[in-house]
């Protein structure tokens, strides 16, 4: 029985141990001491209730996306068309979105059909009608599963994408979650410098490139008649003495390409003129798709558009392998590292606006938190005084591994760097009373077996066994529902789920483990047949 004890004394002091070196990092005047460099860096973070700081709702325009990518299977379309000898019109885009291509050669149409059922299984036909000159006019649109597929990539692509943004701009413990109805939530806790985050978030940085239409006269252009598959857009130029001026600029309407490709984007100067300019590099397939558009489009200006302002049209010279590109449009150092930071964590794939923005003042969070602390503090002074009432000296040692689950519970929050919120508190204040309502169980059931005549010892040791499966099975419930709350709840929720789902936990093991030790202590060192104070 001794070295049994021994062994399970070990293990709580372990465990203990354990969950003070992953708590004390939370404590307040440890980080930056000598003591601090030397625990782990995880710590207990307050969420936006408890910190305060911004909380965004962000809608996605999922049609855009999808038109982009219908241009992008245009331009695929053409390019692997060629490479099977079929001649194939410049793909064009038309409302739903469907796309329109020419085939050059009526008797081609097996082979253009088989390139299509081959290569891009993604499109259907809608249309097919043989138009003069010996051509066949191709509607094709997507199917319904690659245009659902599609929008889910977008959202997920998305909410990745502004992940990476905030981690770069150094937010930490960012809680962000899609929603239905095209939506991102975004909080984010603790933020110092609130608008120049949400000018990041909010920037799309929609990257597109695409070819500039010189032969449309000015009078054409400020009449708005530029003909079908073009658009007028904004070309933005500074002048000598620093102001921005904005001119109207024909492109195609279809982008050759956009900043999906990008793997890096850095803030550079310029040495001809010492202006900020970002650079960009493109992974593989963009190198490749870069490479072919400028061998394609050689003498025609390449119209760099962000967010859908041109901000650069430099001619095409020659072709351009390597995969490298620059964005000038004389930026502030600032602006051409936010530029950079938004184009290195990826480009939105559609354009994304704010539809909703809070503040919760740290004032706020404050006032919450010493809620929080107070109504904890109360709970856990009642249930003290009552079990010392009530169960005697056995009340006591509930009272101290109700403690020490507070502690375990915390240290546990601690060691996942997982999020505390108002909720997660309130998670806290319920795991006190489950920790105290398994304690109940097992004084109950040894009280039983006190007033069938059995001795201390063997009363303890059956009300323990015969509790501990009703605690086990009521516990994994509860973890169960817990789980689900985390699965499919939000923020707040979630907070309260982990929370939850620790202190079952840890509740479970002083209530079941640690008392037990501190029974067989006492009564180890009693008479056989010494009352026990319960």
């Amino acid at each position: 029985m001794y070295r049994n004890l021994r062994w399970r004394l070990l293990v709580t002091l372990a465990v203990i141990l354990i969950a003070l070196v992953f708590l004390l990092p939370s404590a307040p005047g440890i980080k930056g001491t000598t003591l601090g460099k030397i625990l782990p860096d995880s710590a207990i973070n307050l969420g936006l209730d408890l910190k305060g700081g911004i909380h965004l709702t962000l809608g996605v325009d999922v049609d855009k996306a999808i038109e982009n990518n219908m241009g992008t299977l245009g331009q695929d379309l053409k390019a692997s068309a060629r490479e099977e000898n079929l001649a194939v019109l410049r793909p064009n885009i038309l409302p739903g979105p469907r796309l329109e291509a020419v085939l050059v050669g009526a008797d081609k149409q097996d082979a253009f059909e088989k390139l299509l059922a081959k290569s891009f299984a993604s499109l259907k036909i809608d249309a097919k009608e043989k138009q003069p000159e010996d051509r066949v006019r191709y509607v094709l649109s997507m199917t319904p599963a690659y245009k659902k597929e599609l929008s889910r990539l977008t959202l997920d692509q998305a909410v990745k994408t502004i992940r990476n943004r905030i981690d770069q701009f150094g937010v930490a413990e960012p809680d962000i979650r899609r929603q239905e109805g095209n939506r991102i939530q975004v909080q984010l806790p603790g933020l110092t410098d609130p608008e120049r985050a949400i000018a990041i978030i909010g920037k799309t940085a929609h990257l597109e490139f695409k070819i500039v239409d010189d032969s449309v006269d000015p009078a054409s252009i400020k009449a708005g008649l530029v003909g079908p598959g073009r658009e007028i857009t904004t070309m933005v130029t500074h002048g000598s003495k620093g102001g921005a001026n904005e001119t109207p600029i024909v492109l195609m309407k279809d982008a050759v390409m956009t900043g999906e490709y990008i793997t890096d984007a850095r803030a550079t100067i310029e040495s001809n003129n010492n202006q900020f300019a970002v650079s960009m590099n493109f992974n593989a397939r963009g190198a490749k798709v870069f490479e072919r558009i400028t061998e394609e489009n050689i003498k025609k200006r390449l119209a760099i558009v962000l967010d859908g302002k041109c901000y650069s049209a430099p001619v095409i010279q020659d072709k351009i392998p390597g995969g490298r590109a620059q964005i000038t449009g004389s930026f502030t150092q600032d602006e051409a590292r936010d530029l950079a930071i938004v184009l290195r964590a990826g480009a939105l794939p559609a354009p994304v606006s704010v539809l909703e923005q809070r503040t919760v003042g740290p004032t706020l969070g404050q006032e919450s938190i010493d809620a929080g602390i107070m109504s904890t503090l109360i709970a856990a002074v009642c249930i003290v005084v009552f079990m010392a009432v009530y169960y005697g000296f056995a009340g006591i040692f509930a009272n101290i591994v109700l403690l020490l689950n507070i502690v375990l519970t915390m240290a546990g929050l601690a060691a996942f760097g997982a999020t505390l919120t108002l909720p997660g508190i309130a998670g806290i204040i319920l795991t006190i009373a489950m920790a105290v309502d398994a304690n109940v169980l097992i004084y109950e059931r040894i009280r039983e077996e006190l007033r069938l005549g059995l001795k201390p010892a063997d009363a303890v040791h059956k009300g323990y066994d015969r509790a501990t499966l009703a605690i086990i099975d009521s516990n994994t419930t509860n973890v169960l529902v817990a789980i689900i709350l985390y699965q499919f709840g939000t923020g707040p929720i979630r907070g309260f789920a982990v929370t939850l789902v620790l202190g079952i936990l840890m509740s479970m093991f002083t209530a079941i483990f640690v008392s037990r030790i501190m029974f067989d202590l006492y009564i180890s060192k009693r008479p056989a047949n010494a009352a026990v104070s319960i």
